[in-house]
Parts: structure tokens; C-alpha cells; sequence
């Protein structure tokens, strides 16, 4: 099966696993967490456009230089709004005029609304433990996600490459510190074929 369809029907298995759960406090969140060029992207945006839910990207929120220092905002101007019931209205990242992401540009507001999907690394660290409805690993081994993030062009006006290989080491020792892949409910390998899936409950 190729990745594209892989990629549809794992999200609507998630989608259907994630509405068999009650909610908490009025709001299902999906995180979809793992390591850069792993897939993370291409998941979220999926179980958003199958079930018309929001969608957060932690790109607004991390940047180059700050891996997981960024948690405080995300969780006062997001998570905390959406699980009292109220709209995300938050800062985010100025990456048109700042290529490492270390400024704050403009503001996005997201509507509260019962089904929510959060994109990017670290999202479903051990702070969200119950106060997420579902949490997927998307996996890919390291050589593999950093020749996909390398193609993805910021890297033919700037020299990015040492960066990666920083911000690899970092994802490795947090989520080995954190857990995070043992706590998810699925963990999607995309860096096998064809890729595979693994559900924990």
C-alpha cells in the first residue's frame, strides 16, 4: 500500500478510536508528536481535513533554538483556553523574516470546537497525561528524516544541516527522557514499506 493511501487509512482508524473516547472536559485533542521529517505533518493534516477538526502546528511555536522552551505559551495560549471551553488565541513564530524562527510575528485564533488536532515535536509530552483524548508517535529512523527535511529547500539558501543533526540529538535524549513514544496510543513507522502502525490499547 503506498504511503499516501497508508497515511488515509490509519487516520480514519485513529479518527474512529479517538470518538469511541469520552472527552475531556468537552474537548477531544489529538496530538500527533515524533521527530522531525518523521511524517507528523502529513498525519495531522489528514485527520484534519477527514474530520473537519482545528488544527495547531507547534511550528508556530518552536523554533531552531528553542526545542522544548516553548512549552509554557503553547500551553497558556492553547491547551488551557481549549479545555476551558474557550478560543486558542495565540503568538506565533515570524518565519518569513526570521529563518531560525527566534522572533514572535503575528497572532492566530482558533475557534474552540469539540475536536481538535496538535501537530509537531513534543506536543503530547508527559504535561498533557490526561488531558489528551489520543497520542500518536510517528516514527522514521534518523537518516531518513533528516534527507527528507534537507529536501525541503531551506537548507539551498542556508546551511542547515548542522542544525539537524543538533536538533536530532535533542528530539533523541527528550523522548527518551519524557517517554513519549511508550505513553502514545499508536506509534506509525513511515520509515518502512510499506509503513506499519501499532496500536496500544
Amino acid at each position: 500500500m503506498a504511503l499516501s493511501s497508508m497515511i488515509v487509512t490509519v487516520a480514519e482508524d485513529i479518527l474512529a478510536r479517538v470518538l469511541a473516547r469520552p472527552a475531556v472536559n468537552g474537548v477531544r485533542v489529538i496530538g500527533v508528536d515524533g521527530g522531525a521529517g518523521g511524517g507528523k505533518s502529513t498525519l495531522a493534516r489528514q485527520l484534519a481535513e477527514l474530520s473537519g477538526a482545528g488544527l495547531v502546528e507547534i511550528d508556530d511555536f518552536v523554533s531552531w533554538d528553542d526545542f522544548a522552551g516553548w512549552w509554557p505559551r503553547f500551553d497558556e495560549q492553547v491547551l488551557e483556553p481549549l479545555l476551558a471551553g474557550k478560543d486558542a488565541h495565540y503568538q506565533v513564530r515570524d518565519w518569513i523574516n526570521d529563518w531560525r524562527g527566534g522572533s514572535l510575528g503575528g497572532w492566530k485564533t482558533l475557534p474552540w470546537q469539540p475536536l481538535v488536532v496538535i501537530e509537531g515535536v513534543t506536543c503530547t509530552r508527559l504535561a498533557t497525561e490526561g488531558r489528551l483524548a489520543y497520542g500518536v508517535f510517528v516514527e522514521a529512523p534518523a537518516d531518513v528524516r533528516m534527507a527528507r527535511g534537507l529536501a525541503r529547500g531551506h537548507g539551498q539558501e542556508y546551511d542547515v544541516r548542522w542544525l539537524w543533526e543538533r536538533w536530532l540529538v535533542e528530539e533523541g535524549e527528550f523522548f527518551a527522557a519524557d517517554r513519549t513514544r511508550e505513553r502514545a496510543d499508536a506509534v506509525l513507522d513511515t520509515g518502512c514499506d510499506p509503513a506499519t502502525v501499532t496500536y496500544r490499547v
